[in-house]
């Protein structure tokens, strides 16, 4: 809560390809996961899939598994295979998000992320590129039965962060996101790092990155 009264709104943000661009860290655990079970990987897979639980990927995109203890295995060696590559790679947040970052938290905006992904993979990667204190919660795959587009993950985000949904705002770069978070009555703020800005029209607003934002304008949303 701020000095002055509850918060301007809350800020809600996907974790991939909004704070980090790891798309071609996934990518490449996705590769690997296929050579190890000698697969193929339909090339527009990737793109199709971005935004989904890893889980609904490996069933409804590649067809790789259809028994829920099967698409387990293979979702935990999916994201073992991740954080593997993590571990060896530069990573560091997206252009943009560390000032926009401070900006909110000048404002006593109060920040959640709401992934799809594990939640080991967001705190490899927090550690890693020092925000770990910026964020009062974290809502992840574990934490919910259904992946987006479903409004589950950001429901949840909001309900912890004591904000009612109409009064949040989510940062996307994904359509099934995107379709989530309407979904929850929030508005949406779209990034270019997944999609042109001419994809992402069903957003309430699109920004290449996200400095180019303001407190002001976010809320008037």
């Amino acid at each position: 809560m701020s000095a002055s009264g509850p918060p301007l709104f809350g800020a809600i943000f996907d974790w991939d390809g909004v704070i980090i661009d790891s798309a071609r860290l996934h990518e490449q655990s996705w590769r690997r996961l296929a050579q190890e079970l000698g697969k193929t990987i339909a090339p527009d897979s990737f793109i199709r899939g971005f935004g989904m639980k890893s889980a609904r990927i490996i069933e409804e995109i590649h067809g790789w598994a259809k028994e829920p203890a099967e698409i387990a295995r293979l979702t935990n060696r999916k994201e073992a295979l991740y954080r593997e590559i993590v571990a060896r790679s530069a990573i560091a947040p997206l252009p943009g998000v560390v000032a926009w970052l401070q900006r909110l938290r000048a404002a006593d905006v109060p920040c959640a992320v709401a992934s799809s992904t594990q939640r080991l993979n967001i705190d490899a990667v927090l550690d890693r590129i020092g925000l770990k204190a910026v964020f009062r919660e974290i809502v992840s795959a574990e934490d919910v039965v259904h992946g987006k587009p479903n409004p589950e993950v950001f429901q949840k985000a909001a309900a912890r962060l004591g904000v009612a949904a109409e009064r949040c705002v989510v940062f996307e770069d994904a359509h099934v996101g995107i379709e989530a978070a309407h979904a929850a009555g929030m508005k949406v703020v779209a990034v270019t790092t997944t999609h042109p800005v001419e994809e992402l029209a069903a957003a309430d607003l699109v920004v290449r990155q996200l400095d180019e934002l303001t407190v002001e304008a976010v809320a008037r949303l």
